[in-house]
């Protein structure tokens, strides 16, 4: 691969330059079949052996490198920053007297009012990436819609089935702590996986598009499958009522508000000031804000919740242990599977990324709705995001440790 193609636009977080991201992502969806195609007439056979075995002359180590180098001193040390702002909320949490209390004064949708400014700031720039313009030129190809597939599979089926039963073997004395495990696994990501996503080099359009069908799935299957999990496979002592009310308005705020600020944002400077403007000088000094905003967002979370886990430190460590395997054994079976299919880095980054995050700030939202801010259910919903923010992120490393050893189609 020359210099040029491996500075891709969405690896580094940069300015799209050529070819258009509407052919790159159609490449990205069809593979190499479709060049095949235009060339010569290939049996069914050599267009399988074409999409599963990898150009041995690309190497995916280039362009991951380059794409790193690319990236600022922000996004270069995001480790390193993660678990400062981890330490200095704990610290925060347990030294200063009444933080927690004071972050979670104010509610907005059942989520303090620190934290949701936190998660708007941290969807909105990425968001602002995505070219919505382009978007429908997408679901022409059949291959998108083999994509969407198989991400609802594993989302809504494979995920939420092996938190239950990783809920039931590690915490088969604890009800409400399974109760609240359950709670995050059936509740699918639709914030900070744009930020793994992103870092990790994978499809930003590809991923807005899982994040909708996410959204919408959300609302309609959370609150049913709540009720089928806790009430009829899992036969809590409670009974359980999921309002579709907190569902959709948690749906609504945290995806929807960022959504709509993009596509205005994305649609009216680019109008205005033109797009090669947009790309290069008001994405460039937007991009940071989005980990910025996860930084505070982490801060704040460890902050208000640092007393909590030290106090219940057994608790917090029993509820651990399942999501750590969780969300390893989840990212790694899917990107097996999704490289197995022949799908390429970007997409298998996706999909790995989006089957493994999970939509902490509704789990809260309903664990507390139900069960009360001191249940054990929203104790195990709070330590969710407090464990997957320091996995989700050495993940990031590990795939691209990964994605130099593995040949990937790009």
């Amino acid at each position: 691969m020359d210099e040029k193609g491996s500075q891709h636009p969405r690896d580094a977080g940069l300015a799209p330059t050529t070819p258009p991201k509407e052919a790159v992502i159609v490449q990205d969806l069809e593979g190499p079949d479709s060049q095949a195609n235009s060339q010569k007439d290939s049996s069914p056979g050599d267009l399988e052996q074409q999409a599963t075995e990898p150009d041995p002359n690309v190497n995916i180590l280039d362009s991951k490198t380059n794409a790193f180098k690319a990236l600022g001193w922000l996004d270069r040390l995001l480790a390193l920053w993660i678990l400062l702002a981890m330490a200095i909320g704990i610290i925060l949490g347990n030294f200063v007297p009444n933080i927690g209390p004071a972050l979670q004064q104010g509610k907005f949708v059942d989520v303090s009012i620190p934290i949701a400014v936190g998660l708007l700031v941290m969807m909105y720039p990425i968001l602002c990436k995505v070219h919505y313009e382009t978007l429908h030129k997408l679901f022409r190809h059949r291959e998108i819609w083999r994509q969407m597939l198989f991400s609802v599979v594993i989302n809504w089926i494979v995920a939420p089935f092996f938190m239950l039963g990783l809920a039931w073997a590690f915490l088969p004395d604890e009800e409400g702590l399974r109760e609240g495990l359950i709670l995050v696994g059936l509740a699918r990501c639709i914030a900070m996986v744009l930020i793994w996503n992103n870092l990790a080099g994978g499809d930003a359009e590809y991923c807005a598009i899982l994040v909708a069908i996410n959204s919408l799935l959300q609302m309609v299957l959370y609150a049913p499958m709540a009720v089928f999990f806790l009430n009829i496979i899992s036969h809590s002592s409670t009974t359980t009522t999921v309002s579709y009310a907190i569902v959709a308005t948690s749906v609504a705020v945290f995806l929807g508000i960022p959504l709509a600020a993009a596509i205005l944002t994305r649609f009216l400077v680019r109008r205005l000031a033109g797009p090669e403007w947009y790309d290069k000088v008001f994405i460039r000094y937007l991009s940071p804000w989005s980990l910025i905003g996860l930084l505070y967002t982490i801060l704040v979370l460890f902050a208000s919740q640092g007393r909590q886990v030290v106090q219940q430190i057994v608790s917090v460590v029993r509820v651990s242990a399942p999501l750590i395997v969780y969300f390893t054994l989840i990212f790694f079976v899917t990107l097996f599977i999704a490289r197995r299919f022949g799908f390429a880095y970007s997409l298998c980054a996706t999909q790995s990324f989006t089957a493994a995050s999970n939509n902490f700030e509704l789990a809260i939202a309903v664990a507390v709705a139900i069960y009360g801010a001191d249940s054990q259910q929203a104790l195990a919903s709070t330590v969710g995001p407090l464990i997957e923010v320091p996995v989700l992120i050495g993940l990031v490393y590990v795939l691209r440790w990964v994605a130099t050893r593995w040949q990937f189609k790009l």
